[in-house]
């Protein structure tokens, strides 16, 4: 159905969106600090999308597509880094309401350099396929900054929060990858990723998400926080 990944950024969007005016949540309130993070990450995101459909590292299945192209990106395409990003920022947003604790700081200060050097690890491992390459490089650097240059203080809390939303993010994906289809909606070049698979989702998007919504977060809660001054 050419409406398949239309419906699946819609459904995504929301239920968060609706939600975002709940008097105990305001996160419209937000939408200043939201909105330009959104912006500057899904222009990144966008860029890296670009280079590696025109690469073939990557594609889309023209069956579930409305067929309206900006460039070779479907539109569905780009609005994911609308959508997939608000839902996740939201549901952070309302989880650090309620989760007062992550893990411990001692935890979170031996679990991220560990982070950092497996993904550079895997990263010269797979030096040969550009998106696990890519992807574990890009997020290596991006924990370091996090970490070691902007000294963010809640980094425990995201790695809990992530892990929540792997769930969602799972069955968005899955569907996206295939699962419950006759055929995935983004195709994948085996010979450009490692082919270790969850259901039908290949291990590298597990941490492309999560640099996705760690590259949000960082640039949502710094315009947040200095909007508050």
């Amino acid at each position: 159905m050419s409406f398949t990944y239309l419906l699946i950024d819609f459904f995504t969007i929301i239920v968060p969106f609706i939600y975002s005016f709940h008097p105990k949540l305001q996160f419209y309130k937000t939408w200043r600090a939201f909105f330009p993070a959104v912006l500057i990450t899904g222009l990144i995101f966008i860029l890296w999308d670009v280079y590696f459909t025109g690469l073939g590292v990557w594609g889309f299945n023209p069956r579930y597509l409305v067929g309206i192209m900006v460039g070779n990106m479907p539109l569905e395409e780009i609005l994911f880094f609308l959508c997939i990003p608000y839902a996740c920022v939201f549901t952070f947003h309302c989880l650090d309401l309620w989760i007062k604790n992550g893990i411990s700081k001692t935890v979170e200060g031996l679990l991220t350099p560990a982070f950092i050097v497996i993904f550079m690890v895997i990263a010269v491992t797979y030096h040969d396929k550009i998106y696990p390459m890519v992807t574990f490089a890009g997020l290596s650097l991006l924990l370091i900054l996090a970490k070691y240059v902007l000294k963010i203080s809640w980094l425990a809390k995201f790695y809990v929060i992530y892990s929540i939303l792997l769930i969602p993010f799972l069955i968005v994906n899955g569907m996206l990858t295939g699962t419950g289809l006759e055929e995935p909606v983004v195709w994948y070049n085996a010979q450009k990723i490692i082919g270790f698979r969850i259901l039908t989702i290949p291990i590298e998007d597990t941490f492309y998400g999560m640099g996705l919504i760690l590259s949000n977060l960082m640039i949502y809660k710094y315009l947040k926080k200095r909007s508050h001054h």
